[in-house]
């Protein structure tokens, strides 16, 4: 194909066409990025519907590399114990009940590969402390408004970004 990732909408495109998809991917050498268009419509709704925690299990068994997972931060904002069990599912081998982060029962996934979180959507800089804390090491932080949107352009938009989170873990990794 001639690049790096391919993005694929795992709701709009269907789980046999992600599977599908995610084996041509690792056949190929290609990273597999996750989009969720119109989960709002199918996991926030209170009365029925497919909670997030259901469909991030669903993906991590369809396949995938990143997702999308919500932030607790910017614009994309959830329950904080929530959103860290969403990340647990996704990403971690085994997950312990943990009914205050949603998980229910013990998740032993044993070798099914993770799926990175991504955090995206109204985060910027200032951001960078909660990002880190909530996320650690294994998470893709993605900017895009907050980063371009910096008063001296887009560079040192970039540029603080990266002070910042090589800051924030170095003050992680030294005890403060």
């Amino acid at each position: 194909l001639g690049v790096p990732i391919v993005m694929h909408d795992y709701l709009t495109g269907g789980f046999t066409a992600n599977t599908s998809l995610a084996h041509y991917c690792r056949d190929n050498g290609l990273l597999l990025h996750i989009h969720r268009a119109m989960h709002a419509v199918i996991d926030r709704q209170k009365n029925h519907g497919i909670h997030f925690r259901v469909l991030a299990k669903a993906l991590r068994m369809s396949g995938g590399d990143h997702i999308h997972a919500g932030t607790v931060v910017g614009k994309l904002e959830g329950e904080r114990e929530i959103t860290l069990g969403f990340v647990d599912l996704l990403r971690d081998d085994y997950i312990e009940k943990d009914r205050s982060r949603g998980i229910y029962f013990t998740q032993d996934w044993v070798s099914l590969p993770g799926v990175l979180p991504v955090a995206s959507g109204g985060i910027h800089v200032w951001h960078m402390p909660a990002l880190t804390e909530i996320f650690g090491d294994d998470s893709v932080l993605q900017f895009g408004g907050g980063t371009l949107g910096h008063p001296w352009g887009n560079a040192p938009g970039a540029v603080a970004n990266r002070v910042a989170l090589e800051a924030c873990v170095q003050a992680r990794n030294e005890g403060r």
